[in-house]
């Protein structure tokens, strides 16, 4: 049996001015409610359902893009006044970091609405990653 992710939920103050904060920062649109959900649909059809909450604990979500797309979302980043950090502790301040591990790989974290750290990064792995 494959088993694949198919949704998780994000708690949110307001969930569709999250949903909409994520969804213009990675270029996606918000979908239609499910129920009570904002959900959000990234490429592998796992969604992020938003749900109001005023009592949660932030989480990480990562999201992993193409070269371009990573690009994209960082313009967008930048020109919104998001800050954005090179380092999950936040102290690197508007930088991107470049994996010690994985060769070609660049990412950058940032904080949504609601305190979540957000991360975006590349594949990387050299020519045809």
């Amino acid at each position: 049996m494959t088993v694949e992710l198919n949704h998780t939920i994000v708690p949110a103050r307001d969930p569709h001015v999250s949903a909409r904060f994520l969804a213009d920062i990675l270029g996606l649109s918000v979908d239609p409610p499910v129920a009570h959900f904002t959900p959000v649909t990234l490429a592998n059809q796992v969604s992020l359902d938003y749900d109001r909450s005023d009592d949660f604990e932030p989480h990480h979500y990562a999201f992993m893009v193409g070269e371009e797309e990573f690009d994209a979302a960082l313009a967008r980043i930048r020109r919104s006044g998001v800050t954005h950090y090179g380092d999950p502790a936040c102290q690197e301040t508007g930088q991107i970091y470049r994996s010690k591990h994985t060769e070609g790989r660049r990412g950058t974290y940032f904080r949504d609405p609601d305190g979540h750290l957000m991360e975006i990064l590349t594949r990387g792995g050299g020519a045809g990653a």
